[in-house]
């Protein structure tokens, strides 16, 4: 992969467009991106991953869309970065531009375009460019497939970024694991491990399920065996125990059907006795039952002989009752005929107490006549009816007018007082949408000061908080240096105090008899002696291990300090000496105007809706004042009908309603007199035919009753019963009958003649003696049931175990198999010696080659001194495979490399990282990286070893690559000619190409 172009626009601190030769600059293999703290150095590597992968490197990918927008840039640029490049032989150019929220292209205010991008492929046949896709995800695919690494690779392989090398030098395992994990995605084998490892668990599961099931089965067992059967005292997961359950079932099942045998033989005893039992019961109840029966016809035979001169005396009231019948239809008819002459009586007479004194007394054909007399005076009063109605309608026309009248008058006094401020108001609105516009244009610019104004305190604080920060790390810079120097000089004096006393040392090994390993004696006649204070070879090593950690907390102290001292410098380029109780003052003051403008632009729209609203309230009430007028004009001509019109009424009413209040009122009286008149009239004729009927019905009576055979009509109807005492007397005689006919049937009896004269039924003791014999056999069928239960439950029981027990034999196998496969790739199993897991495994090999391909640029950078090498060995009580030393040419010692200097960490690291791109580059499928870049570090290194480094990358152009280095060290603008400067400006940052052509 090879940078050609870089174009940016309003992108992070660039505010207008900018564009980045590649090309010039890669000529020299070897290029300088530089310039002060905050400038835009990084920026420049997240345009080319933004236009690569749609997104920032690191924690500068949150918030893609603002975040990436320069605050320098107008309004109206869009933001946007195209980069060219070649890739797998084909020159491609991608361009991304993230949502904007620009200004409408009318009226006020923002709306968001949503986020473009476009890919596009050089066509060398023809020259020229040909679109390939527009589409993100796409662009995303082909742009991955293309490079073959992820994000996450391409930022760690081409972007090089020290500080993770550094810390990944000085991590655990644990961490290391995680970062190779990204890059080389062995995730599949992290997989491999979970699915083993819920493999185990669910096999776990299956197993413990099927051992609780199985002792589940034998607790039912043992209930059911009812104490033949030992309890199990097994817990699931303990070996031998399908065999001891199924073994104890055997021993219940053999025990239940012995108790079944003996169980069936007392239930046939039983049954026998019952059966003897139950036909002497039936004897002794059926003699008890005939001896009760005749007793009880004597007794009914003599309650009947009691009772005849009742049944006589029923038998005369029926006949009586029969003959009467034939008189009840007369007796009905005058009955009827008397009810109702009493009833027209009654309402002639009150319809004659509401007639006039002088008709009171008229028959029928007279009140008929005055009836027809006031009929016909009504129907000439209909016209001079519907006259008053039209007076009472007029009437209400009237008052309508008046109502109308008074309302357009109150509608146009409130226009008119309405109108007379309209000009007022209009004025004071436009001039609230005049100012409202102006604090909406005011908005924008004190938003960019608040925001400029809080930066500057932020960063103000931060300097004041890295200072005091710096005092303390350069006190402690300061201690350490000194706790260093103090234990080099005792481990200095320590080792020529050893020195001194060696040949007392030596002597003390000293064997009469065999060879000196000085001079080669064997005789030694006068040994050293060792004096007081003498250092052995223990002390000096402790002495020397106490010099080396000294070191290192010098080492990692300084950097520290270095560490701060650059937060520090970056701060006060952002704050300037400004204190920082003045810029929150201004911060304060800021955000106070800005809250102020802001508040009177959002009177914008509400001032527009009360204008709109007014001038359509204005032109509502001047077409009111027409309409009224309109309206006044029509009311007049309508008036004057009205009045002409009531006039002629009011004549046409007086002559109609002549004595009465009014029309209706004479009306009402003829109504109600012709009511009266034929009420009366009706009522006198219903009276006299209920007479006439009356008379009648009464000579029908008497001739009835004296057919009947009854003196008077008056002792047929007392003779006469009515159907409930007609029937009620019938149902007594026919009872007594039916009694008296069963009492004779019963006494004819042969069998119940002769049990009544057979000795009394012995039935309470035949009763007592069949309970019993019922009673022992349902106890011995209950137990010969509960025994079959018990015999058929062990059996289900017995057979469902028996296939628990079946089943689960596959599934432990199957669970040892997969927990020794998952015990040995999480690195927990006692076969998996050095506890190494299986992702760690594979991240080790990988290891193992980032460790070689990064020795060979390692030991030209140290002059032959350091080499990476990889170890399996464990750390503590954690696991191992991802271990890496450093081996130390001067000592000839292999130790840990967290023990490296500040600038011994720049380049191991550095060479840590181009080797780890080689590897990734090849596990990527070989895509070639002709471009890298290397973001800083530099500073930590001397002159001659900045020299070295600089050759190792120097040499890289061998395999024709280009790297850039991004640094402000002041010394590399010396040694390299190609650069490219980030230039810092109150109105953005803007770039400079030096050393090219």
């Amino acid at each position: 992969m090879r940078l050609h172009r870089l174009d940016i626009t309003a992108f992070g601190p660039f505010g207008g467009s900018l564009t980045v030769d590649f090309d010039s600059l890669s000529a020299a293999g070897l290029f300088l991106l530089h310039g002060p703290t905050g400038a835009g150095k990084t920026s420049i590597l997240d345009a080319v991953c933004y236009a690569l992968y749609g997104s920032v490197p690191g924690a500068r990918q949150n918030g893609q869309g603002t975040a990436l927008r320069s605050d320098h840039a107008a309004p109206a640029t869009r933001t946007g970065v195209t980069l060219e490049l070649t890739v797998a032989g084909r020159r491609l150019e991608v361009t991304r531009q993230p949502p904007w929220q620009r200004p409408k292209k009318r009226g006020t205010g923002t709306t968001l375009d949503k986020a473009q991008s476009r890919l596009r492929e050089h066509d060398p046949v023809s020259r020229s460019w040909k679109d390939l896709s527009r589409s993100h995800q796409e662009i995303g695919e082909e742009i991955t497939q293309l490079l073959g690494m992820s994000r996450e690779q391409f930022c760690q392989v081409v972007l090089l970024p020290q500080g993770d090398f550094a810390r990944f030098l000085r991590a655990d395992a644990e961490a290391r694991g995680k970062l190779l994990g990204r890059l080389f995605d062995t995730r599949r084998f992290a997989d491999m491990e979970k699915r083993l490892a819920e493999r185990r668990r669910a096999a776990e599961s299956r197993v413990r399920d099927g051992d609780a099931e199985l002792l589940a089965d034998a607790h039912r067992m043992q209930q059911a065996a009812g104490g033949a059967m030992e309890p199990a005292d097994l817990v699931p997961g303990e070996p031998g125990l399908a065999e001891s359950v199924l073994s104890a079932a055997a021993v219940a099942r053999s025990t239940a059907r012995e108790q079944l045998t003996v169980a069936r033989c007392r239930l046939a005893a039983a049954e026998s006795a019952q059966t003897a039992a139950d036909r002497s019961l039936d004897e002794a109840r059926e003699r008890d039952r005939l001896q009760r029966r005749f007793a009880e016809a004597r007794q009914r035979a003599a309650r009947l002989a009691e009772r005849a001169e009742d049944r006589q005396e029923a038998q005369t009231r029926l006949d009586r009752s029969r003959k009467a019948e034939t008189v009840a239809p007369a007796l009905e008819l005058r009955e009827s005929a008397d009810a109702e002459h009493r009833r027209a009586a009654d309402a002639e007479a009150d319809t004659r107490a509401l007639l006039p004194p002088a008709l009171r007394d008229a028959g029928a054909a007279g009140l008929a006549a005055a009836a027809r007399r006031a009929t016909e005076e009504l129907g000439g009063l209909e016209s001079a009816r519907r006259a008053e109605r039209r007076l009472t309608e007029l009437l209400g026309e009237r008052v309508a007018l008046d109502r109308q009248e008074r309302a357009d008058d109150d509608a146009l006094d409130e226009s008119e007082a309405w109108l007379t401020g309209w000009e007022e108001t209009r004025a004071g609105l436009q001039d609230r949408i005049e100012s409202a516009q102006e604090a909406a244009a005011r908005t924008g610019e004190l938003a960019v000061q608040r925001d400029t104004a809080h930066k500057r305190l932020t960063a103000a604080r931060l300097r004041d908080q890295l200072a005091e920060d710096t005092e303390d790390a350069a006190e402690q810079a300061r201690a350490a240096r000194e706790r260093a120097l103090e234990a080099k000089q005792h481990w200095l004096d320590l080792k020529e105090q050893r020195l001194a006393g060696i040949a007392a040392e030596l002597a003390a090994g000293l064997t009469d008899g065999d060879p000196c390993a000085v001079c080669g004696a064997t005789e030694h006649p006068a040994p050293a002696r060792k004096v007081a204070g003498h250092v052995d070879r223990e002390a000096e090593e402790r002495a020397l291990a106490a010099h080396q950690s000294a070191e290192e907390h010098r080492a990692d102290q300084e950097g520290r300090l270095g560490a701060v001292r650059e937060a520090l410098a970056a701060a006060g380029a952002e704050a300037g000496d400004t204190p920082a109780a003045h810029l929150a003052r201004e911060a304060e003051e800021s955000e106070r105007r800005y809250a102020q403008a802001r508040g009177a632009a959002s009177d914008l729209h509400p001032a527009r809706e009360q204008l709109r609203q007014a001038e359509h309230e204005h032109e509502r009430r001047v077409a009111a004042q027409r309409e009224a007028a309109v309206r006044a004009a029509a009311r007049a001509g309508h008036r004057e009908r009205l009045d002409h019109e009531q006039d002629a009424l009011e004549e046409e009413l007086t002559q109609a309603r002549g004595d009465a209040d009014s029309v209706a009122t004479r009306a009402a009286q003829l109504e109600r007199h012709a009511a009266q008149f034929t009420d009366a009239a009706d009522a006198a004729r219903v009276a006299d035919g209920t007479a006439q009927r009356l008379k009648e019905a009464d000579g029908r009576l008497a001739d009835a009753a004296f057919r009947a055979g009854f003196a008077t009509p008056r002792a047929a109807a007392e003779a006469l019963l009515d159907a409930a005492a007609h029937r009620a007397l019938q149902d007594r005689l026919e009872a007594w009958q039916q009694e008296e006919a069963a009492v004779r049937a019963v006494l004819a009896e042969p069998g119940t003649a002769a049990a009544a004269q057979q000795p009394p039924a012995g039935l309470t003791v035949a009763q007592r003696t069949a309970e019993d014999a019922d009673r022992r056999t349902r106890e011995a069928a209950s137990a010969r049931d509960a025994a079959a239960r018990r015999c058929a439950e062990l059996d289900r029981l017995s057979a469902r175990a028996t296939a628990s027990a079946r089943r689960l034999a596959p599934l432990r196998e199957e669970y040892d198999r997969v927990a020794r496969l998952a015990g040995l790739t999480a690195g927990t199993s006692a076969d998996n010696e050095r506890r190494m897991r299986l992702e760690s495994y594979v991240l080790a090999a990988r290891l193992e080659q980032v460790a070689a391909a990064a020795t060979a640029r390692l030991h030209r950078m140290s002059s032959g001194r350091y080499t990476l090498v990889h170890s399996d060995d464990r750390t503590g009580r954690g696991r191992s495979g991802l271990g890496l030393h450093v081996v130390d040419a001067w000592t000839g010692r292999e130790r840990d490399t967290a023990t490296l200097s500040g600038g011994e960490t720049f380049f191991a690291s550095l060479a840590l990282a181009l080797g780890l791109a080689d590897v990734v580059t090849d596990e990527a499928g070989g895509v070639r990286l002709d471009t890298l870049f290397i973001d800083e570090g530099f500073g930590s290194l001397d002159d001659q070893t900045l020299d070295e480094v600089l050759d190792v990358l120097d040499s890289l152009r061998e395999r024709d690559r280009s790297v850039g280095i991004v640094s402000h060290v002041p010394d590399l603008r010396r040694r390299i000619h190609a650069q490219l400067e980030v230039v810092k400006g109150r109105s953005g940052s803007t770039l400079r190409q030096h050393g090219v052509t």
